[in-house]
């Protein structure tokens, strides 16, 4: 990675807490800035400059570690409306997708932006992603996000993300005249109401395509798959997972559930777009 910490990139900081627990707080450095922790102050001026993995002491004494934070820890700790598609999850449906570099894909329900930074690094420069969203307040919130992450990327990396996100403010559902000029590899959905968006997105989602849903039970499947049914849409359900994440502590040489933290789980739906036979 490049070198040490420069003003205006993020910094990821682990503030030591009880029973082994780490806090992480995401802090975008100024040199006038001042970090605030349960450990004490950290002027940013002491942070720009040092190589990340540094060790730093507060004013008040705490050993506080720094370094670069990753895409999931980012999208963990960034500003959010709506609950978002958790990193699991993520990368998940974009194993189920098989997206490539240079691919198109819609993305329906862009909420805080998660989704939108996981796709366009899957598809990287040559790559386009349409991000749907039907409210204005999470339109403009996923904007914020991908900015701010875009633009310190940018200073910390020396090299410039990729700017392959279109977001449009629209409700997907009558967005038919939109998908007429477009071509899809893949689709991701993640709204109330996914079966609402397959009779305007199947038309472009190319042959053998990949459509992966989002949801929060499987009772939400079982609709979303009478709805295909009902409707007799040429879509083939191929997968259905439920994606289960629960986190451990560690004390030294010890490793232990960490059951004061709720597991969180979710429905992945996998339909692959087929040809009926006539």
């Amino acid at each position: 990675r490049p070198g040490p910490f420069r003003a205006g990139e993020l910094a990821l900081v682990e503030v030591p807490r009880k029973h082994n627990t780490t806090l992480k707080l995401l802090c975008r450095l100024a040199a006038e800035a001042v970090l605030t922790s349960p450990g004490g102050v950290l002027p940013h001026r002491d942070i720009i400059g040092q190589l990340p993995g540094q060790v730093l002491r507060t004013l008040g004494g705490t050993q506080l570690l720094l370094r670069r934070p990753s895409l999931e820890e980012y999208v963990l700790l960034m500003p959010r409306g709506p609950t978002i598609a958790y990193p699991k999850d993520i990368n998940a449906m974009l194993m189920m997708t098989d997206i490539h570099p240079g691919d198109t894909v819609l993305e329906t329900g862009s909420g805080s932006g998660a989704m939108s930074l996981f796709l366009s690094r899957a598809v990287g420069p040559k790559g386009h992603v349409l991000s749907y969203e039907i409210r204005d307040d999470h339109h403009n919130l996923a904007k914020k996000n991908y900015r701010h992450w875009c633009s310190a990327w940018k200073i910390g990396h020396m090299d410039e993300w990729p700017d392959n996100v279109e977001f449009i403010l629209k409700d997907i559902s009558t967005a038919a005249e939109d998908m007429k000029s477009v071509t899809l590899d893949a689709v991701v959905l993640d709204m109330l109401n996914p079966q609402c968006a397959l009779p305007v997105v199947h038309p472009s989602l190319k042959q053998g395509g990949v459509c992966a849903v989002y949801l929060a039970n499987i009772t939400q499947v079982i609709d979303l798959l009478d709805r295909i049914r009902s409707w007799k849409l040429p879509f083939l359900c191929e997968r259905i997972i439920e994606v289960t994440h629960r986190s451990w502590s560690s004390m030294p040489y010890i490793a232990r559930p960490a059951y004061w933290q709720e597991a969180h789980s979710a429905f992945l739906t996998k339909l692959r777009k087929f040809r009926p036979l006539l």
